[in-house]
């Protein structure tokens, strides 16, 4: 029993010592984050002195660029609004066939009641030509037996009479509504026919845009041939650098939040193992007193699991890797060198609306339109000890402002043709650290996914 006792009080040093090995780990962790911060802010002195020297050179070509890249920005922005006419268009015409459709469903069921009243009245027709045409008064009067059978039957001719009355004022309504509602379905394909004209005329003027874009990516072809993938101005940089460090600090204190967090359920486990390892002593010794044969009651534990879900993302799928694949579709290019230069990233390209999620979670570095990547978002991780930077460019439109977290799978924006950009496509980048212009951080996407 002493035994059992002594191994009770051993667990409980082991618990509280292994505690103060987890509060290591955190001190670790938020050690190396603030190193990295300051090589962040370390960068941003670098990054001045350089831009100093490379503006003398940017300046000579900065007008024409700056000329051209504010008419881009503006064709996108009429490419936007075409494209989202089109989808309201579509609406429309789709909703006007609807409409054609019930009043198809209403002109068949008035012919068939015409059709039907038609035979009826035919056969009354053909009924009162066989009996030698209309029943006279006089008829009525002489095959009378009294006067009471005289009065019914005038009554009866009289009904039957307002009887046809009542139908073929029906039969004419019904006609006169067939006329109109055929009237109407003409109408309705009239205008039909001038949606889908309009239509068509706003797929043309949004490819005149797309060719037009394409006609300036092409003057500026020779002068970005080794900047496709650049984010804009030295001036962006900075700006970028600054945030990125915002954002670094805002991922060191969501790190020291959990990490107290932590430390605090870490020390409620341990109490409660103490307070459990001295009730089970407590017990021990009293059964021991009471007979020195009697066997040591067993402890039994139960060990609760808590699973966070994630929440279910329709495209892509949130996988279990570091870093989840950003938005459906194929890959067009990969990393590495492409064109004389080197691409650090992969395209990933489909048609139609493609949301695009976080590859990992993180705090919003900066969300903005660049002249080289159009909408573009950066995004600051911290995974497992490490800094990384992940980048999507090309966008349709942005979901996240700077400074917001999001989580892994969240939807941030849609691909788009932003920026210089040939064709609907998302250009992601991982970067191992923070980002800097001559993206030496940049590693291979593809071995995440």
């Amino acid at each position: 029993m002493k035994g059992k006792a002594t191994i009770a009080v051993l667990t409980s040093a082991s618990l509280v010592l292994g505690g103060f090995g987890f509060i290591g780990d955190d001190v670790v962790r938020a050690e190396s984050l603030k190193d990295k911060i300051h090589d962040v802010k370390e960068k941003r002195e670098e990054n001045k002195s350089e831009q100093d020297q490379t503006k003398k050179e940017i300046e000579k070509i900065k007008h024409n660029q700056d000329l051209l890249d504010a008419e881009i920005k503006k064709l996108d922005q009429q490419m936007g609004e075409t494209e989202t006419k089109i989808d309201q268009k579509e609406k429309d015409i789709a909703k006007t066939r609807e409409e054609i459709e019930k009043l198809k469903a209403e002109i068949a069921v008035l012919k068939k009641r015409i059709e039907e009243r038609d035979k009826m009245l035919k056969e009354r027709v053909t009924a009162m030509y066989e009996n030698g045409g209309t029943v006279q008064y006089i008829e009525v009067i002489l095959g009378s037996k009294s006067f009471g059978d005289f009065l019914d039957r005038i009554f009866a001719l009289n009904e039957i009479a307002e009887q046809d009355k009542e139908i073929l004022e029906a039969h004419k309504n019904d006609k006169q509504k067939l006329e109109e509602t055929k009237q109407k379905v003409e109408k309705e394909l009239a205008q039909l026919n001038q949606q889908m004209k309009e239509l068509e005329s706003l797929k043309a003027s949004l490819k005149q845009k797309v060719d037009r874009k394409n006609a300036l990516l092409s003057d500026l072809k020779e002068e970005e041939k080794h900047m496709h993938e650049e984010l804009g101005k030295l001036e962006d940089e900075q700006d970028l650098l600054r945030k990125q460090q915002a954002a670094f600090e805002a991922e060191k204190r969501r790190q020291e939040e959990e990490a107290r967090r932590a430390a605090a359920a870490r020390a409620a486990a341990e109490a409660a193992a103490r307070k459990a390892a001295a009730e089970r002593a407590a017990k021990e010794k009293a059964a021991a007193k009471k007979s020195s044969s009697s066997q040591s009651s067993s402890n039994s534990s139960s060990n609760s699991n808590s699973t966070s879900s994630k929440p279910a993302v329709k495209k892509p799928s949130v996988s279990s890797s570091l870093f989840m694949k950003p938005s459906a579709g194929y890959f067009t290019s990969g990393y590495g060198p492409r064109w004389g230069s080197m691409h650090p990233g992969v395209d990933i390209a489909r048609g139609g609306t493609v949301p695009v999620v976080a590859s990992a979670s993180g705090t919003v570095i900066k969300s903005y339109y660049s002249s080289s990547y159009g909408n573009v978002i950066f995004i600051a991780h911290y995974l497992n000890g490490q800094t990384y930077t992940t980048v999507y460019a090309h966008l349709r439109s942005r979901n996240v402002g700077n400074g917001a977290s999001v989580q892994k799978g969240q939807q941030i924006g849609i691909m788009g043709n932003t920026g210089r950009s040939t064709g609907q496509h998302l250009h992601f980048e991982i970067h191992k650290g923070q980002w800097n212009m001559s993206k030496s951080n940049a590693i291979n996407p593809r071995q995440f996914f």
